[in-house]
């Protein structure tokens, strides 16, 4: 939904994610890489600190609607084709790093803009701390489990806790925030 909503700006609008008219430039760019890879790292260093002090499957009760568990997801979100025979690991690789390249594209025409460049930096952020995993382990660590009671939400990471945020940045963005300013 929110890819749609991205490629429909960018080329529906003049002044869209594409337009070079955003940009305050590369020093400004750099800027939101560095916050990118701040938060790169406090994913990577999160989900380092669950492998080397938790076994598969351990869950350590945090509050009675919080645990931190240690699973390994070969799928996607939600554990989509989590059972897939390991195609969906160069899949959802190469999807990933099309992403980036695209995030990256429009993080330097949208520099002007600081909610969006937020938006861009979170996903961008989310997508290669999995990213990451995927490689290097074959499937993303997820370790924040949320429940209460019989119900229990798909463990998740902080780069899916990243992408979520952004995302829901970037649709606000599409759908409220331009028609708040022009009006």
């Amino acid at each position: 939904m929110v890819g749609v909503l991205v490629i429909y700006q960018a080329v529906a609008s003049k002044d869209g994610m594409f337009s070079p008219s955003q940009s305050l430039g590369a020093r400004t760019f750099l800027r939101w890489l560095a916050l990118t890879l701040i938060i790169v790292c406090l994913d990577q260093y999160t989900k380092r600190i669950i492998i080397a002090t938790m076994g598969p499957y351990d869950v350590k009760e945090v509050f009675p609607f919080l645990a931190i568990v240690f699973t390994m997801n070969p799928g996607a979100a939600f554990s989509f084709l989590a059972d897939a025979s390991g195609w969906q690991r160069w899949f959802f690789s190469i999807v990933a790093m099309i992403a980036v390249v695209l995030l990256l594209v429009m993080l330097f025409r949208n520099t002007k803009d600081r909610f969006l460049s937020l938006g861009f930096v979170l996903v961008l952020a989310g997508a290669i701390g999995n990213l990451i995993d995927r490689i290097m382990l074959g499937a993303v660590v997820d370790f924040i489990l949320i429940h209460w009671r019989d119900f229990r939400w798909p463990a998740f990471n902080v780069a899916d806790s990243c992408i979520t945020i952004g995302a829901g940045i970037l649709l606000f963005d599409g759908l409220f925030r331009k028609r708040i300013e022009r009006a």
